[in-house]
């Protein structure tokens, strides 16, 4: 795993969002995105940092920040997880992995005892440039909405 670290070009993507619209990283020229990767819909560590997200909507719009969520989910997943947690931001499936490849989240994970690969929840903000400003990689699931926040107001 090769992480991608803040000052650096964000790698850009084309993904298919929840409606299987495609959604790229220049659409959002001139905003700052959150781009936040997780593993897998619907389980528990990812409904509460969704949660979380969902709830400070408004605090990151005023501060031209847009969400984006990346897993390796496929399409037909993500409406279910955003009708069921109301989520109001846009969820994109990278299911070949690609992207979480080129941002360096991809790779060796260890769960009870086992080892695989898969994404490691990490988040990068970009810039209204598409450069890369900050990177949070150390944060618990249910802290990460206010880890971004603070970082923002700061």
């Amino acid at each position: 795993m090769n992480r991608l670290t803040a000052g650096e070009a964000a790698p850009e993507f084309a993904l298919p969002n929840e409606k299987g619209e495609t959604v790229k990283l220049t659409d959002f020229s001139g905003k700052k995105v959150l781009v936040y990767f997780y593993p897998k819909a619907m389980t528990p560590g990812c409904t509460v940092q969704a949660q979380n997200l969902r709830d400070k909507k408004s605090e990151l719009d005023k501060l031209n920040v847009v969400v984006l969520g990346i897993s390796p989910d496929a399409v037909k997943r993500l409406p279910k997880f955003i009708e069921k947690e109301q989520l109001n931001f846009s969820l994109l499936s990278d299911e070949d992995h690609a992207i979480a490849e080129a941002f360096g989240v991809w790779g060796l994970k260890k769960f009870m005892g086992k080892e695989y690969d898969g994404i490691h929840r990490i988040s990068f903000l970009i810039d209204e440039k598409g450069n890369i400003e900050h990177v949070f990689d150390k944060f618990k699931t249910k802290d990460h909405h206010q880890v971004v926040l603070d970082y923002l107001n700061q």
